[in-house]
Parts: structure tokens; C-alpha cells; sequence
């Protein structure tokens, strides 16, 4: 979808939509929608009046025009209590906006800029939060279908800004808003693939293509090569399946010269997770394709961070497999041995991911990196603590989580922080090996955690279980059903913020 910025009048616009906004309580409307109200004889006021408007976040009324004014509709959008306005709710009610516009055919369609007069967002802020709402408000995943979708597409959205003043600021936020939307949908795209499509291999082959494009470092280390840096953990889960397991290690060098000042995010890439021989219900395991949510999410924040180009240095590593049963499969019972020298007694096959996040953590700490975030879809039990609205967040870094959390609030992908309490490594002891991979069921994402500690070590380092956040099953402001691209917008925020630090 094109999306610009124009300074003109929005209601001499000869478009299919318009979509202006109301705070909750007001009874006449000011500002941009005050005048579209004024062109339309009031006639949001009396709907106002009738109490068919109410302002209330995410309500959507729709005009239509019949000629009056040069838009064929105007769609009032509901911001809610003004002095609750987030830019969360600017990005929730624009999705909405567009996707209710889509449905009824609009082709071309203009918004005023939500929050940026009496809701006191900065212009360049309400710009990109429009355009990450607008874009991944109208996502969709039909790759696999061959008959296309009833409903056209929303070709164009204008946002309209009297004040030419305003108009570089809200270019910007464009620009960057559409930078981080894209790599959100190129982490849903990798997510909703079938495990048929999205093997290890073609993790490596989206890595390889992203870092052509974008001038980013790549490496890819094969089976043998890990076997001669003795990565045992991931080798172990591997050996189940005939796909060729794969290490991706991208590099992002924006402060060429540092480095001392190199954060490492690490992702998750279980391409498929049938739990092995530990094998998992049949109802659901489909779901299972999305386990490499945090290998895309990591993929996908490279993406853009190599064009926003803060001055910081970024790697990310990405250990991938598949884990399946068969004649190969490692067993419970089994004894691994991970990069750093730690052996690991594998009590339940399914609990693989952090076999995975063991060596590429150790790995991590093998670069020197400076800190280190780890995304991965680790646990059910995150979701029977925290449900599906955030992610938990496990660190032995105050400072590193509290600004996760902060990045957290500003773009909506909500972080909880969970205990590490020390009587927690109780639970991982092996009476055969330095440690076991699970830790019984209660407590389980703590105890995942760690066990994850135990190969971040002293480097500086947060675990994020997006469990429960990196899918949904039904749409919700600018999420659709299916995967959310969960954390990356809370990755580039969190990095954007310690290049400026």
C-alpha cells in the first residue's frame, strides 16, 4: 500500500474515504475533524448528540457523504479517554480504519493525524504509528490459496496535515514506520509457512537474501561445522530429522570500531516441533511450524536495523532444526554435551529449544558479545502464567529489562517481568549429568530460564518466552489472525534506544 503525506483540504479530497477521530465524551468536535464535521452540516455532532457517536476506543461510524463534500465517506474512528491515548491506540484504530475500509471496496482513503493535536503525540510518533497500523492492519497470508480473496486491497492511504510545518516530521515517521512494518510481516510470513516450506535451509536462504540487500554480515555453519566447535545440544536435537540442521550468525557493524558495544539477539528456529520421542498430542501440533518465532523475530530486526542505521553493532544468532522422531532421534535419558563444556541430561525430548539456546548463547558468550536477548517460543507454562496479552521476561540485567519494558509499553508487544529466584535451579539437577532440561511442571518457565542462565553465564542477558504472544487467533486492532510478529518492533525500539544512549 502506498502511504504518503499531503497538506491539503481533507474534505476536498476526491477519494473513496476519509477516517477522522473523536475522543470519548466530546460533544462537538475541534481540530481536523471539526472541520470535516463543519463541511458535513454537523453532521457528526448530531450522531453525537443521538448518542450513535461515543468516541470509545476502537467504535467505528461510518457517513457517507452523498455528494456533500468530495469523499465519498467519512469514517469517525473512537480514540477513547484522551488522557489514556497511547500510540498503541493510534496504531489499534487505524488497523481497524483500513481493514473496515477494505471490506467495503475503498480503493484510495485519507486519515488526519490521530493524537498529534489534543491528544499531545509528537507528529513524527502519530505518523509511524499510523503507518505500522494501516500496514499491519491489513496484512494477510494467502500464498497457498488459489482462488484470491473477495475483498479488493487498500491501495492508497494520505495522511492530511494543514500545518505545513508539521509535514517533514510526519514523512519521517512514515519512512520509519514502514521500515519496521516490513520486517514484521517478513517475521509473519516466516512464521504462518508451512514446516514443508520453511525448513532449516530456507530459514538460511531468507537470512542470506536479507543480508545481500541490506548490507548486513552473514555466516551459516553446517552439521560439521558444529560438530567441530562441539555443539552437542543442538546436534542432539537434530539427529531426529533428515533436514540439515543450520546456524545462521548475522553481523549489523553500525559503530564500526566498538567492539566492546555489541548486543546479541539470539532467536529460536525449531522449524518444526513434534516434541520427538517425547512426541506431543496430535491436536495442534500443526500450530508447531511457528516454533522458529524467535529465529524470525531476530532475522526480521536485522532487516531493520540495517536501514534505520543506528550507530550501534547487532548480531544475531539463529540455531535451527527440526525435531522429530525417528530411528535417530535422541532419547530421554540422553547426555549432551553443549559448547561451553556443560553436559546436559535430556530428561524430555520436547523440552528442545533450550538445547538449542544453550549453544548458541555459549556461542554468544565465544564472541565476546556485550549482552545478549534471547526470543524464543520457549514454554507452555509462560502461557498458563501470563495468557496470550505479553511476554515474560527473565534477566539477571535490571537495567536491560527495564528498558525492554519500556519498549515494551511504547509499541504495544507488553513485557512482564518473572523471578529468578535462586531456589529455582533446585528443580534442574541431574543426578547423572551437570544439568537436566527440565525442571518438573511447576514453575516451568522459571525453571527454563534457568537453565538458559546457566549458558548466558555473567554476560549481560534477558530471556524473552513469546510463548503466548507470538501468535493469535483472532484479529485485534492491527493484529490478524495468526503470527503477530512478536517482539521485533520491541527489538529495533530497544536498540534504536541504546545507540541513542
Amino acid at each position: 500500500m502506498k502511504i504518503t503525506v499531503t497538506s491539503e483540504d481533507i474534505a476536498k479530497l476526491p477519494i473513496d474515504a476519509v477516517i477522522v477521530n473523536l475522543f470519548e465524551g466530546v460533544k462537538r468536535p475541534g481540530g481536523a475533524t471539526g472541520a470535516v464535521d463543519k463541511a458535513l452540516g454537523r453532521a457528526i455532532a448530531k450522531l453525537i448528540a443521538q448518542g450513535e457517536i461515543t468516541g470509545k476506543n476502537g467504535e467505528t461510524t461510518l457517513i457517507h457523504t452523498l455528494g456533500s463534500i468530495k469523499p465519498r465517506r467519512v469514517l469517525v474512528v473512537g480514540l477513547g479517554n484522551q488522557k489514556e491515548l497511547t500510540l498503541d491506540t493510534i496504531r489499534s484504530v487505524t488497523g481497524v480504519a483500513c481493514r473496515y475500509l477494505r471490506k467495503l471496496g475503498a480503493k484510495r482513503a485519507a486519515t488526519i493525524v490521530h493524537g498529534a493535536g489534543a491528544g499531545g503525540v509528537s507528529p513524527e510518533e502519530a505518523a509511524q504509528a499510523i503507518t505500522e497500523g494501516s500496514i499491519l492492519g491489513l496484512y494477510t497470508f494467502q500464498r497457498h490459496m488459489t482462488k484470491n480473496r473477495d475483498e479488493g486491497e487498500l491501495e492508497e492511504l494520505q495522511i492530511v496535515e494543514m500545518d505545513k510545518g508539521k509535514i517533514p516530521a510526519l514523512k519521517r515517521g512514515v519512512s520509519r514506520g514502514r521500515v519496521i512494518a516490513d520486517a514484521v510481516i517478513l517475521a509473519r510470513d516466516m512464521v504462518n509457512e508451512p514446516a514443508n516450506f520453511m525448513t532449516p535451509s530456507d530459514i538460511a536462504d531468507i537470512a542470506k537474501k536479507v543480508a545481500k540487500e541490506n548490507n548486513v554480515d552473514i555466516e551459516v555453519l553446517e552439521k560439521r561445522d558444529m560438530e567441530k566447535l562441539g555443539m552437542g545440544a543442538l546436534l542432539g536435537v537434530a539427529q531426529g530429522s533428515n533436514q540439515p540442521p543450520k546456524f545462521i550468525i548475522l553481523h549489523y557493524r553500525g559503530d564500526k570500531g566498538n567492539d566492546a558495544q555489541n548486543i546479541g539477539i539470539v532467536g529460536k528456529g525449531v522449524t518444526f516441533d513434534s516434541g520427538g520421542i517425547s512426541l506431543k498430542p496430535s491436536e495442534g501440533m500443526a500450530e508447531m511450524k511457528g516454533d522458529m518465532a524467535g529465529g524470525a523475530s531476530v532475522i526480521a530486526t536485522l532487516k531493520a536495523i540495517s536501514q534505520l542505521k543506528p550507530k550501534v553493532n547487532v548480531t544475531g544468532l539463529i540455531p535451527t532444526s527440526e525435531n522429530l522422531p525417528s530411528g535417530s532421534a535422541q532419547k530421554p535419558g540422553d547426555v549432551v554435551k553443549a559448547l561451553n563444556g556443560k553436559t546436559i541430561e535430556v530428561d524430555n525430548t520436547d523440552a528442545e529449544g533450550r538445547l538449542l539456546l544453550a549453544d548458541a548463547l555459549s556461542y554468544g558468550r565465544k564472541l565476546g558479545l556485550s549482552a545478549m536477548i534471547d526470543i524464543a517460543t520457549l514454554t507452555g507454562a509462560i502461557r498458563v502464567a501470563l495468557g496470550t496479552h505479553c511476554t515474560g521476561a527473565f534477566t539477571n540485567n535490571q537495567k536491560m529489562v527495564d528498558q525492554l519494558e519500556k519498549s515494551g509499553e511504547k509499541t504495544g508487544e507488553r513485557i512482564w517481568q518473572m523471578p529468578m529466584f535462586e531456589e529455582y535451579k533446585e528443580q534442574n539437577k541431574s543426578d547423572v549429568a551437570d544439568i537436566k532440561n527440565v525442571g518438573g511442571r511447576l514453575g516451568g518457565a522459571i525453571t527454563a530460564a534457568q537453565f538458559l542462565a546457566e549458558f548466558s553465564e555473567d554476560t549481560p542477558w534477558v530471556h524473552l518466552d513469546i510463548a503466548g504472544t507470538s501468535m493469535t487467533d483472532k484479529e485485534k486492532g492491527y493484529l490478524v489472525k495468526g503470527a503477530t510478529g512478536t517482539p521485533v518492533r520491541v527489538l529495533v525500539d530497544f536498540i534504536l534506544s541504546q545507540a541513542q544512549s
